[in-house]
């Protein structure tokens, strides 16, 4: 199989995916290389806060501006750890430049900072994250699992959670309810 790389990209579930994980979701893919790949769902806002999240790790909030922002469930993996997905890069503790405008952090002082008014200027915070062994992913690209796009950041950071997987498939011009759960073959 052909060496691809996705990074940077997102993973749109086809609508005959299973897994209920994944049903529905769109992925941003933060690194995918020969150890495999690791993303951030960025459309399943779950039921908690900034805030509660936040008291959870007995930090302050003293910036009400972000208190009722949601946490998303960002994969399967790790799901008892935060992650967060944002821009500009910053120059936190642990962070995986995904771009030159992208980071993913997962140290706890970019949440001090962001309780303090001092973040990132848009971030997505998750629980958890999404991950693949070597040649998994590319396994289920084969097996019509995903479509994929380059990502453009704005969809993740400029749109409200329910609009994010459709404008990620309108940058391929796909309407999402006129796709079939149903693979062809020709």
């Amino acid at each position: 199989m052909e060496k691809i790389n996705l990074t940077h990209h997102f993973l749109i579930a086809m609508p005959n995916m299973v897994d209920p994980h994944f049903t529905k979701t769109l992925t941003f893919i933060c690194e995918h290389n020969d150890q495999g790949a690791l993303g951030i769902v960025v459309n399943r806002p779950i039921e908690m806060t900034l805030h509660t999240l936040l008291e959870q790790v007995s930090i302050t909030l003293h910036s009400e501006a972000f208190k009722s922002v949601p946490i998303h469930f960002g994969g399967p993996v790790q799901v008892d750890r935060g992650f967060v997905l944002h821009t500009p890069l910053g120059q936190w503790q642990s962070t995986l430049a995904v771009s030159s405008e992208v980071g993913l952090t997962t140290s706890k002082d970019i949440l001090q900072a962001v309780a303090r008014g001092e973040g990132p200027g848009k971030m997505l915070v998750t629980l958890g994250y999404a991950g693949w062994a070597p040649g998994q992913l590319e396994h289920e690209l084969s097996q019509n699992a995903w479509l994929t796009v380059h990502a453009k950041p704005e969809v993740i950071f400029d749109l409200a959670a329910e609009e994010r997987l459709p404008a990620a498939m309108g940058l391929l011009g796909i309407d999402f309810t006129s796709l079939s759960d149903q693979a062809g073959h020709a």
